[in-house]
């Protein structure tokens, strides 16, 4: 049997990539110089699949080294210690560079590229992965596939039944934590209410379990 490929040599590879930038397949290229980032180890037991870098996880090479990592962190109960911390945390973007903004100042959609040329194998190189957390809808439609809603709220509307399917790993979507989206937080409350003392509990289990196992 192959072994599974090593995540911190994919990473490696990732960091080098400049596929958006030198041969582009959708589209124009990537309009600056790409910076890939991407968090993680092949013991992380939490992924956060999340969109693409903006503008200061560029300039820092940090990821959501803004205040939607903030907000994150607040949804997921854990300090920056922790949140930060690659044997337990991954942190896989659909798209690894900042993708660029479009003429009304908001982040474009992640490179296309990004997650056909990297994707799967990043996933296989993360084998111990207890829970997968699907921020925005380009991840939500990439990891559930048919499963995913009419959108991106009446996905995350579905988060009990998404959570209870048996794959594994499990997976809960969500929504962006950019303090764009404080307009939706509004209109639906459940979100907050009940999906996040849900989200918390999980984290709080799952990192625990890794800590004991140590």
């Amino acid at each position: 049997m192959d072994s599974l490929p090593n995540f911190d040599h994919l990473a490696a590879q990732l960091r080098a990539c400049r596929i958006c930038r030198d041969a582009p397949r959708y589209g124009t290229a990537l309009p600056h110089e790409p910076r890939p980032i991407i968090q993680g180890s092949a013991a992380a037991r939490l992924c956060i699949a999340s969109q693409a870098p903006g503008t200061r996880a560029h300039a820092s090479g940090i990821p959501f080294a803004d205040r939607s990592g903030t907000r994150l962190r607040h949804w997921l109960g854990l300090d920056e210690a922790a949140f930060y911390d690659a044997s337990k945390v991954a942190i896989v973007p659909m798209g690894s560079c900042f993708p660029g903004q479009d003429a009304k100042g908001g982040d474009l959609g992640p490179r296309r590229e990004c997650a056909e040329a990297w994707r799967r194998p990043l996933f296989e190189a993360l084998p111990n992965l207890g829970l997968v957390l699907l921020i925005g809808q380009y991840a939500q439609a990439w990891h559930l596939g048919s499963g995913f809603k009419d959108g991106l709220t009446e996905t995350v509307r579905a988060w009990r039944e998404i959570l209870a399917d048996p794959r594994k790993p499990r997976i809960l979507p969500l929504p962006h934590p950019s303090w764009r989206n404080n307009g939706w937080l509004k209109k639906n409350p459940w979100f907050e209410a009940d999906l996040l003392p849900r989200l918390q509990t999980e984290v709080c289990e799952l990192l625990q379990a890794a800590d004991n196992k140590k």
